[in-house]
């Protein structure tokens, strides 16, 4: 073993100390956000929560999951991430797939169309006349359809199935197989770190969104999670806003409710975060090796 320097163990130790106060600003919102939404919302309006709740209560989660239009919302997000992925995922695949083909004729100018996407797009009033043409206004397929190719996916996907040895799909075409059953049956199998680390990403994607459905949803039964929690949030901010102007008013309104906005906010928040992080143990171990096998070479 090496013996360190005096030198080297004391950046050793600024290291480890910058890393501990790195952890701590970035994990100290989450659980501040925790600790209120297990507070009264009248003891939160006092200020001063940190560590741990100074009025424990559960009044906050029980709001949240009696509201038939917050659960809701959280069904919407639930079918909006699963089917979204599943759609994506393959549908990126399956372009990935044949513009990985060096017979294809015109592959080089299918990909510099993709590839242009990334950088320019139409603007928000051209797609949303784009949109409205197809009669996806207020329907859930609006959060589906219009992001189901996602062309740094499917760069991904592509460098992958290039690296894959040709001998398989040579033999598989000697056993009669197509190219839809080549696809299916052997590339998709060999696949499996790159599917779930792209998964991951777009079921994050999806989750997270608030801004495309707030747009183009109307409708109360179609609002996912992330875009109610919006709402509460910027009326949580006007709620303020009110309460700095008249003090008197808002003191009268604490008294009747141990549920403030700000509370109600925080319990929505933890209650939307919640599944994505839990995804997150099962398929960690995907993500160097799934990223990489994607894009050591072009």
């Amino acid at each position: 073993m090496l013996k360190l320097s005096f030198g080297d163990k004391v950046m050793s130790i600024i290291i480890h100390v910058l890393l501990l106060l790195l952890a701590f600003v970035t994990f100290y919102p989450f659980w501040n956000s925790l600790v209120i939404s297990f507070n009264s919302g009248q003891d939160t309006m006092l200020g001063g929560i940190t560590f741990w709740p100074r009025e424990f209560t559960l009044a906050n989660y029980e709001l949240v999951f009696k509201d038939k239009r917050l659960v809701n919302a959280f069904v919407i997000s639930i079918l909006r991430t699963g089917i979204g992925t599943v759609l994506s995922v393959l549908a990126t695949a399956l372009l990935a797939y044949g513009l990985s083909k060096k017979e294809l004729i015109g592959r080089k100018y299918y990909m510099i169309f993709c590839l242009i996407t990334m950088f320019f797009s139409g603007g928000l009033i051209p797609t949303f006349l784009l949109v409205r043409g197809l009669g996806l206004m207020d329907s859930f397929w609006v959060m589906i359809i219009p992001t189901l190719i996602m062309v740094w996916n499917m760069i991904i996907f592509r460098t992958f199935f290039q690296q894959l040895p040709a001998g398989l799909e040579e033999s598989a075409k000697m056993d009669g197989c197509g190219y839809w059953s080549t696809f299916f049956r052997i590339v998709l199998p060999l696949s499996g770190p790159v599917i779930a680390t792209l998964s991951l990403f777009t079921a994050v994607y999806h989750w997270n969104d608030w801004f495309f459905p707030s747009i183009y949803i109307t409708s109360e039964n179609l609002i996912p999670i992330q875009t109610l929690l919006q709402k509460v949030l910027k009326a949580n901010t006007v709620s303020q806003s009110m309460s700095q102007i008249d003090a008197g008013a808002a003191a009268h309104m604490a008294k009747l409710t141990t549920v403030t906005g700000k509370s109600l906010s925080m319990a929505i928040m933890v209650v939307a975060t919640l599944p994505i992080i839990m995804v997150y143990p099962f398929v960690q171990k995907y993500f160097v090796k799934g990223v990489l096998i994607g894009s050591l070479k072009e």
